[in-house]
């Protein structure tokens, strides 16, 4: 029985180092796991994919401009039939033998609206590339957001051991002042409490601390079974400088994805007035076509079919009973309204803009704050734990304390967050770029 028990153990211990061998480790920094992002999201690849398939559709309207070319093979057999023909008395029949013909015939039609339509396409093309960029400033965005989150979590678990250390010690302390008879069983109780509580509040950091890495495990579309070690320290992107430096730069609108995406839009509905006028635009039309003409009995037979054939056409449409005028007040209905939400849409950028100057100076304002906070909290819990030691603070001191390390360091999670989603928001608004971004980090 131990024999089989000692065998289980082992294997059990093979697979899980077998296991923790086939994991992939990636050490990123927050450049990198931007940039891994870039290359690996899902909803990234999409976008760029996007891009592809509007050139596409762009080339496809392109295409209807140029020569089209086919050919066909055409099989006739009369079965013995003889065509008659009457020369004064004499009737000569004239048999139509089996035929086959082959041609090939080239063709092109150009139009005005195929010409704006390669316009239009060019526009969808760029308005689609415009959304590939944005997207990639989104995903980099919220890869930046859950890597803060995650040192954030980190730093604060630390400093939580640290307490828990502490409160463990003084446990124990109590514990032997109540067994030698100096002390109270209360007073080990209410410090006992407090070691739990603190335990408590660290396991359910460790399991947000997990759900994190999950997170931006999907957020890189990573392997789910990727271990990742993040190499940039919180200082070195907590730069309250440079998150200033953005309230201060002004706002070029011309930067902003989203009214470049209404700017592109403004030109569609403009064009898409060009198109509707040129309804009344002729369209020309030019045809080549080769025939060769066999027969397949003993008797060549009677062939018309010219060999080589050209021909041209112009049509002008005269009379459409109005749709064409209804179409072109309609486009023109629709390019003055296009107007009327871009002006609209820059009016609230700008306000946008100012709020989240104000949003991020109140944050970084309160980050400070609550940092030295944190900082505080912790130095009056090292100082009460001593005294606790030496009999110069209370149970209740101690309890205190406790607490208010814990409300500190919510308080102090919140801020960064805080200043981190004021500065993303702002960073998004102004049009910062990945790259930009990534320069800002010492690797």
């Amino acid at each position: 029985m131990h024999t089989k028990k000692t065998l289980t153990l082992l294997v059990m211990l093979a697979s899980s180092m077998a296991a923790a061998r086939a994991q992939d480790i990636m050490n990123l920094s927050l450049a990198e796991a931007q940039q891994y992002a870039i290359e690996h999201n899902y909803t990234m690849q999409n976008a760029s994919l996007d891009v592809k398939k509007a050139e596409a559709e762009k080339w496809a309207t392109i295409t209807t401009m140029f020569p089209q070319v086919s050919a066909a093979f055409d099989y006739q057999n009369m079965c013995g039939y003889e065509m008659m023909m009457h020369m004064g008395p004499t009737e000569v029949g004239i048999p139509l033998n089996p035929s086959g013909t082959f041609g090939i015939t080239a063709s092109v039609a150009l139009t005005a609206q195929q010409i704006m339509g390669s316009v239009i396409g060019k526009i969808s093309q760029e308005m689609s590339d415009i959304t590939r960029k944005k997207t990639a400033q989104t995903t980099t965005s919220g890869v930046k957001s859950v890597y803060v989150s995650i040192l954030v979590m980190e730093d604060i678990v630390n400093l939580l051991d640290s307490s828990l250390a502490n409160l463990i010690s003084i446990e124990s302390t109590t514990q032997a002042t109540v067994d030698a008879g100096a002390a109270e069983q209360i007073s080990a109780d209410k410090v006992s409490v407090q070691v739990a509580s603190l335990k408590s509040t660290i396991n359910s950091n460790r399991r947000s601390l997990q759900m994190l890495y999950n997170s931006l495990l999907l957020q890189l579309g990573a392997n789910v079974d990727t271990k990742l070690n993040l190499t940039t320290r919180l200082d070195e992107i907590m730069n309250i400088d440079e998150a200033a430096r953005l309230t201060m730069n002004g706002f070029n609108l011309a930067n902003n994805y989203d009214y470049q995406t209404l700017e592109k839009s403004e030109k569609l509905a403009k064009d898409q007035v060009t198109l509707a006028w040129l309804d009344f635009t002729p369209t020309l039309s030019a045809y080549y076509q080769y025939s060769y003409k066999t027969y397949f009995g003993k008797d060549e037979g009677f062939n018309m079919t010219p060999p080589n054939v050209v021909g041209a056409n112009i049509s002008l449409p005269l009379w459409k009973s109005g749709t064409r005028a209804a179409n072109i007040k309609k486009a023109k209905i629709a390019y003055q309204e296009m107007l009327n939400s871009k002006q609209q849409a820059e009016d609230g950028l700008r306000v946008q803009y100012n709020q989240l100057c104000y949003d991020l100076i109140t944050a970084i304002e309160t980050y400070q704050i609550q940092k030295k906070n944190l900082d505080v909290t912790m130095r009056v819990m090292r100082n009460t734990t001593e005294k606790f030691r030496y009999g110069h603070a209370s149970n209740l001191d101690i309890t205190t304390a406790s607490t208010d390390i814990i409300t500190a360091q919510s308080n102090y999670v919140q801020a960064v967050m805080s200043v981190l989603n004021a500065q993303v928001s702002l960073e998004n608004l102004l049009g910062e770029t990945p790259e930009k971004n990534n320069s800002q980090i010492t690797e």
